[in-house]
């Protein structure tokens, strides 16, 4: 990802614009074939020389074309001709960050594949869901990497999205009129970059464009934070169901031994913060003055190559961290069982509608034997068994049924098949 952002490949980008508008200049027979050949062969440029140049300038694409005309000679005059600055500029970005993103498309594809193991490694691994961060009803912790996985697939078709609207390129010169150059050189330009050119611009490419792409990237390190932060709280030694890997020499705390801390997770929260903070940049980018303002030029020379690495970062953290988490079924099961069974108070509830008492009726049943149990510590079955509005409608066999945690993951095949297809 760095390399993409280095100056000699953005430079490259820029020479490649510049090389495909004198073809299709000289198709037109705008330009010599002896100019083109020229052009090929000899344009190219010198990064040193590019700082020098734009010293005095005090303008990059100038001092770039400066440049380039020392190598090319001569024929260096027909490089430019009817473009403006922004139509190198927001076309380059525009191939820079599609290349940007393959690389997180790829990234993305490697999580999903994370994801999915563990969920098929722990596909009935019982343990408790929580609202509220309060116990509710059990889930397993498969169905939680499901979960996740059914999020990164939708971001990764959000980040395809972006790719192909931001895959948007211009050659319609200074105010977006093609005054001194003809639409089909933008045409033949994008074509060959694998980009579209934009119906309608003006001196720039519209800004709304690269906010969706930086938003996007904000909302996939967001599903991270939210990924990470459920780690944090697993990890904590009340919970203790699962927690990062933990290497061979690796220290928690300067002061205690003891410590083993979620330092990725916690890592990854704070770096989906910046990356929020991105894309607010790239909204406060979408209005600028007129034909076009350079306000946001200095902003997408941060946060263009800052983001894409920055998630590149996160996402192959991210993969790593799922792929050597350290998950405790044991402990999942005494969690389970730590509210002395309260959990399957809903299907106590249903057992005793289905016996013909009205839902509210059976609601104030249920819950005080529940309240009674999270108070006093007993088990809530034994309580349910010397209640005697409870004993008169349900038996034994009644009350066993109602206490199978198979109840509640009857359908994780079910869920399965919906994320994973009929194969998981």
């Amino acid at each position: 990802m760095t390399v993409i952002w280095s100056p000699e490949n953005r430079y490259r980008k820029w020479l490649d614009i510049e090389i495909l508008a004198c073809e299709a200049l000289a198709l037109r027979g705008e330009i010599p074939e002896a100019s083109l050949k020229n052009i090929r062969e000899k344009a190219g440029f010198d990064v040193d020389r590019i700082d020098e140049i734009e010293k005095t300038t005090k303008h990059d694409v100038i001092a770039f074309l400066t440049s380039v005309a020392e190598k090319v000679g001569e024929d260096g005059r027909f490089i430019h001709m009817g473009l403006t600055s922004s139509d190198i500029l927001d076309t380059s970005l525009a191939v820079l960050l599609c290349e940007a993103a393959d690389i997180i498309i790829e990234d993305l594809d490697a999580l999903l594949a994370a994801l999915k193991r563990k969920a098929l490694a722990h596909k009935n691994t019982p343990m408790i869901g929580r609202s509220h961060g309060i116990h509710a009803e059990p889930i397993t912790f498969g169905l939680k990497m499901a979960l996740w996985h059914a999020e990164m697939e939708r971001n990764r078709e959000r980040m395809v999205r972006a790719r192909e609207t931001i895959g948007t390129g211009k050659l319609s010169g200074a105010v977006g009129t093609f005054s001194f150059i003809d639409p089909a050189i933008e045409a033949y330009v994008c074509g060959k970059l694998g980009l579209k050119p934009a119906p309608v611009s003006s001196q720039i490419v519209q800004r709304d464009r690269h906010a969706e792409y930086f938003t996007t990237l904000a909302i996939i390190a967001s599903s991270i934070d939210k990924f990470a932060q459920e780690i944090r709280l697993l990890q904590r030694t009340e919970v203790g169901e699962a927690e990062e890997f933990f290497s061979p020499g690796q220290k928690g705390s300067s002061a205690m031994p003891h410590k083993r801390n979620p330092v990725l997770s916690e890592n990854l929260s704070g770096l989906s913060r910046l990356m929020r903070s991105y894309a607010l940049a790239a909204l406060e980018d979408v209005a600028l003055w007129h034909e076009r303002d350079i306000s946001h030029s200095s902003v997408e020379r941060v946060i263009g190559p800052d983001a894409t690495i920055l998630l590149d970062f996160i996402l192959g953290r991210f993969t790593g961290l799922i792929g050597r988490l350290v998950v405790y079924p044991e402990r999942m099961l005494a969690n389970l069982q730590m509210t002395k069974g309260a959990i399957f108070s809903q299907m106590v509830l249903l057992k005793l509608i289905e016996k013909g008492i009205s839902r509210e009726e059976a609601y104030a049943i249920v819950q005080r034997n529940a309240m009674r149990s999270w108070r006093e510590g007993i088990e809530f079955r034994e309580l349910l068994m010397k209640d005697a509005e409870v004993i008169s409608r349900l038996n034994p066999d009644d009350l066993t049924a109602a206490f199978q945690i198979q109840n509640f993951l009857k359908h994780v095949d079910f869920i399965f098949n919906r994320v994973f297809g009929e194969k998981s």
